[in-house]
């Protein structure tokens, strides 16, 4: 394969996944990872892409870049539904009690799927400040739905400020589905925006129980703003496993790891 050839399959895999490494990319194409590495500063001179440890990501995924959510609800379509089919599947059918579902593409995609994943009449009350979310929902009979105002971000579609945090901070939901925009060993849960991120910390100090639902391409990704700890989750729900330092991360904060 040539140079060019492999250069233009790893400027689509960026497109499509948002990270790419360099041991990864040494492997598929059967070249040794200094190979790899010539290309990857070679799409960096271009303004292709960006170095990061171990290989590189988007130009687009600085600190505190945001896709916008068309496009984020088209990126990794199957994992995500993958992972929401198998966190609603931690409620159980006989679930009965509250529900948190925080803003952003993949919690969304956890409520499309929690109609099926409940019987009817189970008196479930589902809470939640992410307008994509609530439009999934409503009109739903088999659960009640709350929704929790402010100020409406449009690039997550959700509600942010002082009065959702506060509101948010009155209730103790029975589980909470939270994403995220990086997960790392080092740096734990972040995400771009401020405001983002204080609603998720009180949406995670408030829960009972915290499922984090993240696809493998928030894996070693650190934005601008931590908005948890490793050790405040209970379980992570992914759609691969996560690398070793990772990995050893989340077990030591007695994380339970799903795959989907």
């Amino acid at each position: 394969m040539y140079a060019m050839e492999r250069q233009q399959l790893i400027e689509r895999e960026l497109r499509e996944v948002g990270r790419v490494s360099v041991i990864d990319l040494a492997r598929r194409f059967d070249v040794t990872t200094e190979t790899v590495r010539r290309d990857l500063d070679r799409l960096e001179g271009t303004g292709s892409l960006r170095r990061v440890h171990g290989g590189a990501v988007g130009i687009d995924r600085a600190s505190t870049a945001e896709s916008s959510l068309t496009e984020r609800r088209e990126r990794r379509g199957d994992a995500k539904r993958a992972i929401a089919a198998e966190a609603a599947g931690l409620l159980g059918a006989d679930f009965r009690g509250s529900i948190f579902l925080d803003g952003g593409t993949t919690p969304a995609a956890v409520a499309a799927m929690l109609p099926a994943a409940l019987d009817a009449g189970s008196g479930v009350e589902v809470v939640t400040h992410s307008l994509e979310a609530a439009h999934l929902l409503a009109g739903e009979e088999r659960l009640s739905l709350t929704t929790i105002g402010g100020r409406v971000r449009g690039v997550t579609a959700a509600a942010v400020g002082a009065h959702t945090v506060r509101t948010i901070g009155q209730l103790r939901p029975d589980i909470a589905f939270v994403g995220t925009n990086g997960l790392s060993a080092g740096f734990g849960l972040s995400t771009p925006d401020p405001d983002e991120a204080a609603v998720k910390t009180a949406i995670i100090q408030s829960a009972r129980r915290v499922v984090l639902v993240a696809d493998a391409a928030k894996f070693g990704e650190e934005l601008l703003v931590r908005f948890a700890r490793l050790d405040e989750i209970d379980v992570l729900v992914t759609d691969a496993a996560p690398p070793a330092p990772l990995a050893e991360a989340l077990a030591d904060a007695d994380v339970e790891v799903r795959v989907a």
